[in-house]
Formats: C-alpha cells, sequence, structure tokens
C-alpha cells in the first residue's frame, strides 16, 4: 500500500473509449490519502455526446471514489473542459465529494500550490485554428495506435506502453506548446503569490522547478498513466502505474525554495 497525503489526478477520461480504468482502479486501490484532488475531465462529456464506453472498471473507478469520501477521504472535484457542465455545481457536494472551480492546496512543508485544471491557458498555447484543428485530429490518431500497439503487446505478453506519449516527445510543436503551456501556468501562480501550481488538460506529467515556482502537471488516464502524489513528507513525486508501479519524478519540496538557475 502507498501511503500518501495528497492524490492528484486529472484526464481520466471516464465514457471514453481509451480510458485507463483498469491502471487507475489498481492504483486507487493500492493507495490511501487524507486528501484526493480530481483535477478535471474526470467524465469525458465530449466523448459521450458521440458514443458512451462505459466499461465495468470505469464503473468501478467512479464507485472507489465515493466510497473514499464516504469513508472520510476528502474528495474536491475540479471540472475542466470535457465535463465544464459540472462547473454550474460548484459550492455544491455530490456523494461527499466537493466541486470546485478551483483550490489551493498547502503541502506539509507549508508550500502553497494553486490547483486548476488548465483549460484556461489555451488561447496562450493556441497556434490558430488551423493548428489546433490538426492537433486534435492527430491526437485521436495517435491514441487509435495506441490502443491497437497495445493490444498486440498484451498478446504477446508485454506490459503496457505509452506510445503516443513516445511520439509526442518527438515532435518539436508538441515540445513547443507544451513550453507555452506551462509557461503561462507559472506565470499565474506568480501572479497569485503561489509557491507552485498543480494542473493537468495537456496529457503530459511532469515536475520541475523554474523561476522559483513549483510546476506540476499530474498527466492522464488516457495514454501515460500518471499522477501526482504528495508524500508524508511533503515532497512531491510523478507514479506512472500500469503493470508495475515506478516513480518517474520528484521533487524534494526542501529544495524549492532556491531559485531556478
Amino acid at each position: 500500500m502507498l501511503n500518501c497525503r495528497t492524490i492528484f489526478l486529472s484526464d481520466v477520461h471516464l465514457g471514453c473509449k481509451d480510458c485507463q480504468a483498469d491502471y487507475l482502479l489498481s492504483f486507487l486501490e493500492h493507495t490511501q490519502a487524507q486528501t484526493i484532488y480530481l483535477l478535471g475531465d474526470i467524465v469525458d462529456l465530449w466523448a459521450m455526446r458521440k458514443q458512451v464506453h462505459w466499461t465495468p472498471s470505469q464503473n468501478k473507478v467512479l464507485r472507489c471514489l465515493l466510497d473514499k469520501a464516504e469513508q472520510g477521504v476528502e474528495v474536491i472535484y475540479i471540472p475542466g473542459n470535457h465535463d465544464e457542465a459540472m462547473r454550474l455545481y460548484a459550492g455544491k457536494s455530490f456523494g461527499n465529494i466537493r466541486i470546485a472551480l478551483r483550490a489551493s492546496h498547502t503541502t506539509a512543508q507549508g508550500k502553497k500550490l494553486l490547483l486548476l485544471h488548465g483549460d484556461e491557458f489555451d488561447k496562450e498555447v493556441n497556434f490558430g485554428r488551423l493548428h489546433a484543428w490538426l492537433g486534435d485530429n492527430l491526437y485521436d490518431l495517435l491514441l487509435f495506435l495506441n490502443r491497437w500497439y497495445n493490444r498486440l503487446r498484451r498478446l504477446t505478453g508485454g506490459g503496457y506502453f505509452s506510445l503516443a506519449a513516445y511520439i509526442k516527445s518527438k515532435v518539436p510543436g508538441a515540445q513547443k506548446a507544451i513550453a507555452r503551456y506551462r509557461e503561462a501556468a507559472i506565470a499565474k501562480a506568480k501572479r497569485g503569490g503561489f509557491d507552485g501550481i498543480v494542473c493537468g488538460h495537456i496529457h503530459h506529467a511532469e515536475i520541475r522547478l523554474e523561476q522559483g515556482i513549483i510546476y506540476c502537471n499530474d498527466g492522464d488516464w488516457i495514454d501515460s498513466c500518471t499522477a501526482l502524489i504528495e508524500q508524508p513528507d511533503g515532497s512531491l513525486a510523478l507514479y506512472h502505474w500500469t503493470e508495475q508501479a515506478e516513480k518517474i519524478a520528484a521533487l524534494p519540496l526542501a529544495a524549492s525554495s532556491k531559485k531556478a538557475a
């Protein structure tokens, strides 16, 4: 059992055929935390307008989150763009899960973090309508390739591998968009007087210290299968969770008071 002080999850996309619900369910069953933040796109209302893909595993994920909330875990749900209809219920609670437009979280080491989904930064990242259209359609193609690639890997006894994330890491335009997004998020945290920011939205898990600000993106459960956790000592770590649990990045918060070089 992985003991956490706080768990940050986003971009689960329940109701979407590419949701990696089995891996997320395993993560939730093997972790315990005082607080869980759901940072948007937990349910994919956009995808479900076209076709609903609601599997037993996705239903178990939802049930697990509700059970944790009933058992005393504080669960805060900050809707994103794919579940923006939930923003109408900000300030209300559903099954002990509280809805908020954004939140702040103070770590065990006293670092104040701004929490939001991150779609508000789109206008600062977008290269124009044509590029946005190309980006959406190319990502759909990547997910298609990712889906079939991993089906073949399972048939041959292999574990999950994010082909989509690998291809994105090799595309200069994608890396440029990620950098713009990161810069916009860091600027938002600085203006608000926060020590850092935790967001999702762009499906790119990352922890770094830049301009003296802690930047954390918890990734997604569509292709990268990642979650951000605050460990009991207040440090932050990213976990990749598929057939095996793997810590892929960490930031000791004791070092976060130092300005980035």
